[in-house]
């Protein structure tokens, strides 16, 4: 009952005969017979195509997988391919070329040696090469089989090194795209060379009672038939071959010996409609007694891979077990052909029932079976962290895959596309959602960039603070075309956006001329030019004057209606004085990090204030006798509350802009209203933050000053 393949290379037909029975076109086989001076190049890739064949995979893959081998053989470049095979072949070929990074990658991980960034690029080739067509993981996995084939005759060290590829890489690949009748075989092939002692004891255990056990199932088989067809239920029944590698992964998880084992007798029900699965299931459990604990439904609740079917074992005739699996004939073959079964390929066209949402489907299907072989440990991390974790993978409205730095945006998605993409942008859309510029794209996003008709950047893209971009690839490409521009108008532009950040932390434009020799520049105007066509970063000029003439920014003081906030514990330390309450007072609201004192309530325990809050004045005016001492605790871990208001004119995106900076800080953000005047054009913003303290906040403020059409931010006393 264990079913694998086997090669017979002496019972194989001539090659004409054979050729004949793949039904393809007359030229293809023109090119086939040109191959056919080199059997023994041809004949692994005859065993590819006959496993491929029962996957029904289309002519264009077939054609690949027998000469593929030849391919390999005579090291024939990509331009070779085409010219000989054709572009479609081609691509095929190269796809599973890329393949091999995995089997680098795995060797570099058991020797313990640090991946390369080639190596890693490789990766990142073969992962888009296995989401572009899912022909090349189908022809990759056959070529597998083939190599544990033909390794049988080699030293134990180059079968145990293939086998152990194929089992941690291959087999879960397989399983993962539910392509059964190829994970069985590399699963059964690996364990034979990996486990060979416990592989040919199970063997011999089948062997031993082989010829009873068939007897008993085909008993069985027919009178279940009988059973079914009584009822005028739409199925057939069939004896299940059963897996030496499943059977003892199952004595292994079990903790049971080979006789104890359920399912050595098996069979399997195929109905041609839904409802005859669960009435085929109801006359099994009618007839024949059921063991409760080991019924399953994966049509109800499928696998994480697709699968689906009833599971249930039962007691037959003389006491003995055996385990029945129901599914319908669309089940059964996406069971046994996963996702070959839904990729149907005719002329290089994909099938109507491959969509977006088919392809969504399968790169999913990618990414978890790199979770599964990252988290068994036979992958290094460099390819979760590097290929995986800081990548992320989108589609192009046609439903091409495009590979990104993890944080990317719409505007690094169009300058991958193409440089005039990004500067003629003026929108994008996500799954037909239109988004902002600052958005950053999820894996499986399908985007959509709207253009202009002519090229119209912003020297705010290139800002770092402002999220717009995050590739250093699509900056560099803004900064080149700002660089083009004529010299007197990156001048302007340098000067004009100089002048307006300076503003911003109360600096006048003149200090300026003291940048010129800091930045290695001859004259203020080649400093404005180098500004204005993004040389030079705005920040790091306003850094540096900032740092010459002015202190820090301080936070403006507003009062506003009080409101007490209570302190978590251990918050604030009263002086001479242990477990006192304390709060913070609402006419100022304190943050970490500002100097702080005390005063003591009637009832309510220690009210803390800042030094400088009028409020206080007044009421150590009244009884100075009841100032306390108090700081902040030197572990202080507690957030705190505060609100921050920001004027600004009244333009679209602003709002966006704010929240897009809090985003990015340490900082929480717990409400937003805002209102504008449309007569003065102008905007308020009040942001409800949460902070750990005024380090934060100050922070959190300069980057906000940053943003354009800002004119003021400050911090509001409640």
């Amino acid at each position: 009952m264990v079913s694998i393949r086997t090669v017979h290379e002496d019972q194989r037909p001539p090659f004409e005969e054979w050729l004949a029975g793949l039904n393809l076109p007359e030229a293809s086989k023109k090119k086939l017979r040109d191959l056919s001076d080199t059997p023994e190049i041809l004949l692994i890739g005859q065993e590819m195509v006959e496993i491929l064949h029962e996957l029904h995979m289309d002519d264009e893959t077939l054609l690949a997988a027998l000469i593929y081998p030849y391919c390999e053989v005579h090291q024939l470049e990509d331009e070779q391919i085409t010219k000989q095979f054709g572009e479609g072949i081609q691509k095929l070929i190269v796809g599973v070329r890329r393949m091999d990074a995995i089997k680098s990658l795995h060797t570099r991980a058991n020797s313990k040696k640090k991946n390369d960034e080639v190596q890693i690029d490789n990766v990142r080739r073969m992962l888009l090469a296995m989401v572009e067509d899912v022909r090349v993981v189908v022809l990759k996995l056959a070529e597998r089989i083939c190599a544990l084939q033909k390794v049988k005759h080699e030293d134990e060290e180059t079968r145990v090194l293939v086998a152990r590829e194929c089992a941690n890489i291959y087999a879960p690949l397989a399983n993962r795209l539910g392509i059964g009748q190829l994970k069985w075989e590399l699963e059964d092939h690996s364990f034979r060379y990996l486990h060979p002692d416990t592989y040919k004891k199970i063997a011999k255990l089948l062997d031993e009672r082989r010829t009873v056990r068939q007897q008993y199932i085909e008993d069985f088989v027919s009178e279940l038939q009988d059973v079914l067809d009584s009822q005028n239920i739409k199925a057939k029944v069939y004896g299940r071959p059963k897996h030496i590698y499943s059977i003892w992964k199952k004595m292994q998880n079990k903790h049971l010996s080979f006789e104890q084992l359920y399912d050595i007798r098996a069979v399997r029900i195929v109905a041609d409609r839904l409802q005859d699965c669960y009435a085929a299931l109801g006359e099994v459990h009618a007839n024949w007694k059921h063991i409760p604990n080991e019924f399953d439904d994966y049509i109800a609740t499928p696998k994480a891979n697709g699968y689906q079917s009833i599971h249930t074992v039962i007691l037959g005739e003389q006491g003995k077990t055996l385990e029945v699996q129901i599914r319908t004939n669309q089940m059964h073959e996406d069971a046994e052909l996963g996702v070959a079964a839904h990729w149907r390929y005719k002329e290089g066209a994909i099938s109507s029932r491959t969509g977006y949402e088919e392809r969504i489907n399968w790169l999913r299907k990618i990414l978890l079976w790199q979770e599964e072989v990252s988290d068994s440990g036979d992958l290094v991390e460099e390819l979760r962290s590097q290929v995986f974790d800081d990548r992320v993978y989108v589609f192009t409205p046609k439903g091409d895959v495009v590979d990104l730095p993890l944080g990317s945006t719409p505007l690094d998605f169009a300058y991958y596309i193409h440089s005039n993409v990004g500067h003629r942008c003026i929108g994008a859309k996500i799954v037909g959602r239109i988004v902002p510029f600052t958005y950053e794209l999820q894996t499986g996003d399908q985007v959509e960039i709207l253009t202009g008709k002519r090229s119209n950047p912003s020297r705010d893209w290139m800002h770092p603070g402002l999220g717009y971009v995050y590739s250093s690839r699509a900056r560099a490409k803004i900064q080149t075309y700002f660089k083009k521009q004529d010299k007197g108008k990156n001048q302007q532009a340098g000067k004009d956006l100089l002048d307006r950040e300076l503003g911003k932390v109360n600096l006048e434009s003149k200090v300026a001329t003291e940048a010129t020799s800091r930045f290695n520049m001859q004259t203020l105007d080649d400093l404005y030019a180098a500004i204005g066509g993004g040389d030079v970063r705005i920040m790091q000029v306003v850094h540096f004057l900032q740092q010459k003439y002015a202190p820090a920014p301080e936070l403006k003081i507003r009062s506003k209606k009080p409101q007490s906030a209570k302190l978590k514990k251990d918050s604030i330390v009263v002086e001479g004085v242990g477990n006192l309450l304390s709060q913070i007072a609402g006419c100022c609201q304190p943050l970490p990090g500002e100097h702080i004192t005390g005063y003591i309530t009637q009832g309510r325990g220690v009210s803390v204030h800042r030094e400088d809050c009028e409020q206080l004045s007044n009421l150590l005016d009244q009884h100075p006798e009841r100032q306390i001492d108090v700081n902040w605790a030197s572990n202080l871990q507690a957030a705190f509350q505060t609100k921050v208001h920001i004027m600004g004119e009244d333009r679209d995106g602003i709002l966006r802009d704010v929240t897009t900076v809090i985003a990015n800080e340490q900082v929480t953000l717990l409400g937003v209203n805002s209102n504008s005047d449309t007569k003065l054009n102008t905007a308020k913003i009040e942001l409800s933050l949460e902070v750990k303290n005024l380090t934060y906040l100050s922070k959190a403020i300069s980057r906000l000053q940053l943003i354009r059409g800002v004119t003021d931010v400050f911090k509001v006393d409640k």
